[in-house]
């Protein structure tokens, strides 16, 4: 299969498609829509036929700091290097607008992949949390 790799974001219901086909989660197409349209940068991912196989995104106050959201991958395309391409592309971009602190958070189980691209995990006593709970 030959791929074809663009920062174009896909269509909203392209990307609802992947998110569904991969188990991600199923939400309406207008969040969709408003979550690439929050996006600093998107890269696609397309077989030849132009179907959707990948896709990352980076949201970015353009001038401090990028965090990766989404990293997904067609379960039919994964093992030929789709994410390794679309986080080189992702990073690249991110420096070519002057943004070097780029941060992500691993899926379990996903931890080495990033670190086999240059990211590392953070120290247990370092920064970092989530909201579980109404504050």
């Amino acid at each position: 299969m030959t791929l074809h790799y663009s920062l174009t974001p896909p269509t909203a219901a392209e990307f609802a498609a992947l998110y569904a086909e991969t188990g991600w989660a199923e939400w309406p197409l207008e969040t969709f829509e408003r979550a690439l349209a929050g996006s600093w940068v998107v890269c696609s991912a397309r077989a030849d036929d132009g179907r959707l196989v990948g896709i990352g995104r980076l949201i970015s106050d353009g001038a401090l700091h990028a965090f990766v959201t989404e990293m997904i991958v067609a379960r039919s395309a994964r093992g030929g290097g789709i994410g390794s391409e679309i986080l080189r592309m992702l990073v690249a971009e991110s420096r070519r607008r002057g943004v070097d602190d780029i941060q992500l958070f691993a899926a379990r189980g996903r931890a080495g992949f990033y670190q086999r691209h240059g990211f590392a995990p953070r120290p247990a006593d370092g920064p970092g949390m989530d909201v579980v709970a109404d504050g």
